[in-house]
Formats: structure tokens, C-alpha cells, sequence
């Protein structure tokens, strides 16, 4: 399947609030619940528009994974940027019905040569022991697990958190 990603805007709210609850119960299985109040439609815009400002000051880019009709399949997101070290974390995650087609694979591809995003040195990533899908896509895409992490409480099971670094000298990318 080919994807694109777009930054989000304010018109993606409706959308973005369908597929987050469409695939709420297959996040949780792998991370941590948002909490109740994300799927109440009006703490849902103000946490979208508080993202809009995030992204507005360069604090934080959030795009959206897109089929090439422009269905929302996935989330691709660079938070905690520091921008004088040129640090940043990344997080994504794909819809369930949309999971083994290579997307998130596609996707951390495309972000990490997105231009205007040069200043980022450094990219951190946290995963959980259990999705080793996750491990891979970050393994493939040259990220290095740096340490193992707490364990967690994710559905009534404990899991460990997976820390990983990316860096332009990794890949060889220079900028």
C-alpha cells in the first residue's frame, strides 16, 4: 500500500477522532490507555488544538499517515523537540485493519528524510518488550537500542520498555 504523510491541521479533527476510537481497543493492547477523557469529543479538540500550537512553535511535528485517497491509517509523530541540541522523540502507530502492509515501515522512511526536519540530530524511541514489530521497524530504519527501561503495567501484564537512539551519522545522513 502507498502512503503519504501530512501535518496535521485542524480540519483532520472529525477524522483523526473517528480513527482514534475506531482503533482504541488494539492500542491498548500494546500501550498504555489514553484514559477515558481522549474519546470525549470535547477534550478530544482541545488536546487537538493544544497540538496545533505544539507544532505552530516547532515544539512538536505531528503528521498523519494517509492512503493515497486520503484515509487516516496511521499517526507519525517527532514530540520533545529541543531544538537547540537538535533532539527529538518519535511515536507512530497504525490503524488494525491496516497493520502488516509495511506502513510504519513506510512511514518512519519518509520522516526521516523530510526536509525542513534537518535541524534533528538525534531521534529517541521507547517501545515495549512485547511489540517486536516496533523493535523491527526501528532495527531496519537504524536505530540502536540504548538500554532497557522500567516495567509497566500495560492490560494486566508487565512489560519492559525498549529505549532506542537514531542519529544522521547512523544512517550516514548528513545535515
Amino acid at each position: 500500500m502507498e502512503i503519504k504523510i501530512e501535518p496535521l491541521t485542524e480540519e483532520d479533527a472529525n477524522a483523526l477522532y473517528f480513527f482514534e476510537c475506531e482503533n482504541r481497543s488494539f492500542f491498548e493492547k500494546m500501550v498504555p490507555s489514553r484514559g477515558e477523557h481522549y474519546y470525549q469529543f470535547d477534550f478530544f479538540l482541545e488536546r487537538h488544538r493544544e497540538l496545533l500550537l505544539e507544532q505552530s512553535k516547532r515544539t512538536s511535528y505531528f503528521y498523519l499517515i494517509k492512503d493515497l485517497s486520503g484515509m487516516i491509517v496511521g499517526r507519525i509523530n517527532l514530540v520533545d523537540v529541543d531544538q537547540v541540541n537538535g533532539i527529538a522523540s518519535i511515536g507512530y502507530r497504525i490503524g488494525e485493519s491496516y497493520t502488516g502492509r509495511g506502513i510504519a515501515n513506510q512511514a518512519v522512511a519518509i520522516l526521516l528524510t523530510l526536509p525542513g526536519l534537518e535541524e534533528i540530530k538525534e531521534i529517541r524511541a521507547v517501545t515495549t518488550s512485547h511489540n517486536i514489530a516496533s523493535q523491527k521497524i526501528l532495527e531496519r530504519h537504524y536505530f540502536k537500542q540504548t538500554h532497557v527501561g522500567d516495567d509497566v503495567e500495560c492490560n494486566g501484564e508487565t512489560v519492559t520498555m525498549l529505549h532506542f537512539v537514531w542519529t544522521r551519522a547512523s544512517k550516514g545522513i548528513q545535515g
